[in-house]
């Protein structure tokens, strides 16, 4: 059986993340993190307890973010695939039928990220996170 890549992260597209972070708070306890302009303004949405790694400690969980809601992102959820060679996955999914958007963007910190959009019209992304220190 060959390796399988997991769902680590989600994303939601805000048109007011002040209003849509309250409400994940409000309805599911969710802890939200302002990040800075380096990062996009981008809201990490931590949905269940991380250990010092930073990964959840529950397992089956996974953590993810809010991003504003633009003509230049998807106006869809989307979820995130980790992945052990971003430039070899890009191949397989063009492979398997789907559209690779743009090149693999850097995100400090994290790793190399690209979305893609399945056979189906689905937009997500692949993740090749950073080493473990």
């Amino acid at each position: 059986m060959s390796k399988m890549n997991p769902v680590v992260h989600f994303e939601l597209p805000a048109e007011n993340k002040k209003r849509m972070t309250d409400f994940y708070f409000t309805a599911f306890g969710w802890q939200m993190q302002q990040l800075g302009a380096e990062m996009g303004e981008y809201v990490l949405a931590t949905t269940s307890e991380v250990g010092e790694d930073r990964f959840p400690k529950q397992r089956g969980t996974i953590n993810g973010g809010i991003y504003q809601k633009s003509d230049m992102t998807s106006p869809h959820p989307s979820v995130v695939i980790s992945v052990d060679d971003i430039n070899e996955s890009i191949e397989k999914v063009k492979k398997a039928g789907g559209k690779v958007l743009g090149e693999p963007m850097p995100i400090p910190g994290v790793g190399s990220f690209v979305p893609f959009i399945d056979t189906e019209g689905n937009q997500l992304s692949m993740l090749q996170p950073l080493p473990m220190q």
